[in-house]
């Protein structure tokens, strides 16, 4: 058996970044297991899923085409409503 030795502080840092990742791994399961209806986006969740831009987005909001809640100056979106939104604007080719 070999023995390895490092100094204890990069020990604490490997420790620290195990923690780090231990607490990651804990929120994704919790997200993974919260229905979609229940799940909150923000605006950053919501351009990067559309991959559209702000601006896109605020016309969105301004045509009312997306339901939405505002909380001082932070925009929340139902995943379930976002989901809505595009059932509603898919578009279904004949030949498929």
């Amino acid at each position: 058996m070999n023995v390895i030795t490092i100094e204890s502080e990069a020990f604490k840092q490997i420790m620290d970044k195990l923690q780090s990742l231990e607490e990651r791994f804990i929120k994704l399961k919790v997200d993974a297991q919260t229905p979609l209806s229940d799940r909150w986006l923000d605006n950053q969740d919501i351009l990067l899923l559309l991959k559209i831009s702000k601006r896109t987005l605020q016309a969105y909001r301004d045509e009312r085409k997306i339901p939405f809640s505002q909380v001082g100056n932070k925009i929340y979106y139902k995943a379930s409503d976002v989901e809505k939104f595009l059932k509603k604007n898919y578009i279904k080719v004949q030949s498929f």
